[in-house]
């Protein structure tokens, strides 16, 4: 389930970026430290992203019964974005004790955090037998999944960023978001599995079983978490740090500029919420099985993990700008061809066009957007600045299955609405790339995020 063999470090050229000594240290770590981040992602995204498929297919039945099902449906693609709303807190508290204590530890308690709530989600009694207490039990624990995933991938890639080598800095830092790819397509492996049950079996008990096996797989990503070192950059950032200011009061007060970048320029990511959650359910609204859709899914996800650390190899040599942009146009037009696909029922068109969208399109922009945001930010205050500032951005994001049934129409054409919606999305995140974001590809770890930043 890997893209291949993360390579031997190769030293740069005389006329390269120079390699710094903590920059060389961490470059033994880095492979590593990507592998931790990959299997750490692929665990945390399992149990974050099972939540999008029950949502889609389950959770209108079991928590909001006897009401309208498209009411039903929205309400049940909203608490998906409860999971957001307390992510740009939970990432300022993640993220000072990430850039004080240290990033191993913080990654460490997000993983605990999403392992815990993922199992007791699965424990939930339904609404027929507790009331009201079911929905709101489950608004509790996705909350409690969102303040694990805040701190989750901006940890991983800081990490992974700051052990890597100047000049393969994307590279490493795409296996986080390959592993976050590898824990959608699990995801919709186990919900493909029970999908098979019985209606009655399913409703019954049969949806349980991926929110419970997630806790078998939790000492896996410990016990490798635990095993990494934090990063030279890192701790030579802590030494040299005599202030010792808030890192939150320091991000506010002297980057709150990037952190409205940040918001626009993350805007990329509502094309997954939008694929994996809202097109699932719209798709078996118009009578296509979920099985075909959750196959798309999971197609797609295995070639993107093979895809994306290319696109974090292709951005180490000619820039994360020209990468991230063309991604993101290719996304922008392709929702409108997978949506159009799913109107007409083709399932050949719907596997094309979601591949376009997912692998190649996507493919481009999921791998860097978190190491691109972690790279706007000095080492000091790393951690804090890109997870609170991701985290903002990514509560349209966790809205976005949301408003797209809420904005999805009846008819032929219903879905331009949300084609148009997401497009508008990745259009912006395109824009604000161009003109706003600073290419990074040849600044050194120790520079970055710095005014002005030392370049080769």
């Amino acid at each position: 389930m890997t893209a291949g063999p993360i390579g031997p470090v190769t030293p740069l050229s005389p006329s390269a970026t120079p390699v710094s000594a903590p920059a060389q240290a961490g470059g033994a770590n880095a492979r590593r430290a990507a592998m931790a981040s990959f299997i750490g992602s692929t665990l945390e995204y399992y149990d974050f992203f099972i939540y999008g498929s029950a949502s889609a297919l389950i959770f209108n039945k079991i928590f909001f019964p006897g009401i309208d099902p498209s009411l039903g449906m929205v309400l049940s693609m909203a608490t998906i974005g409860i999971g957001y709303v307390v992510r740009p807190v939970a990432a300022g508290v993640i993220g000072h004790f990430g850039d004080r204590v240290g990033r191993r530890q913080m990654l460490v308690l997000t993983l605990v955090l999403m392992g815990i709530a993922t199992f007791l989600i699965g424990c939930l009694p339904p609404a027929s037998a507790i009331g009201a207490a079911a929905p709101v039990l489950l608004v509790f624990l996705r909350a409690v999944q969102g303040a694990s995933a805040a701190g989750e991938s901006v940890g991983a890639v800081t990490m992974t960023m700051e052990h890597a080598p100047n000049n393969k800095r994307a590279f490493y830092a795409s296996w986080v978001n390959t592993g976050a790819v590898a824990g959608i397509m699990l995801a919709s492996l186990a919900f493909l599995a029970v999908s098979l049950l019985p209606q009655d079996d399913l409703l019954a008990w049969g949806w349980r079983l991926p929110f419970l096996a997630s806790i078998l797989v939790v000492a896996v990503g410990l016990y490798i978490r635990l095993r990494l070192p934090e990063s030279e950059v890192f701790e030579a950032a802590k030494e040299e740090d005599r202030k010792h200011e808030l890192p939150i009061k320091v991000v506010l007060r002297d980057h709150w500029a990037t952190i409205l970048k940040v918001i626009l320029f993350g805007l990329w990511s509502v094309v997954s919420s939008v694929f994996a959650a809202f097109g699932l359910a719209y798709a078996g609204k118009l009578g296509v099985p979920a099985a075909i859709m959750l196959t798309v899914t999971i197609v797609t996800a295995a070639l993107g993990i093979i895809v994306q650390p290319y696109a974090g190899i292709l951005a180490d040599r000619i820039g994360r700008k020209p990468v991230f942009i063309t991604g993101n146009i290719i996304c922008a037009a392709a929702a409108f061809a997978f949506f159009w696909s799913i109107s007409i029922g083709s399932v050949p068109l719907i596997f094309a066009t979601a591949i376009l969208f997912m692998t190649v399109g996507y493919g481009m922009v999921n791998p860097l957007g978190p190491s691109m945001t972690a790279e706007m930010f000095e080492t000091r205050i790393r951690y804090t600045g890109a997870a609170t500032a991701s985290q903002l951005g990514l509560v349209v994001t966790g809205f976005a299955p949301a408003i797209a049934a809420g904005i999805v129409q009846p008819g032929p054409v219903g879905w331009l609405p949300v084609a148009i919606f997401t497009a508008a999305c990745c259009l912006i995140s395109a824009l604000v790339t161009a003109v706003w974001v600073k290419e990074t590809y040849r600044t050194r770890t120790e520079d970055l995020g710095r005014q002005p930043a030392a370049t080769a």
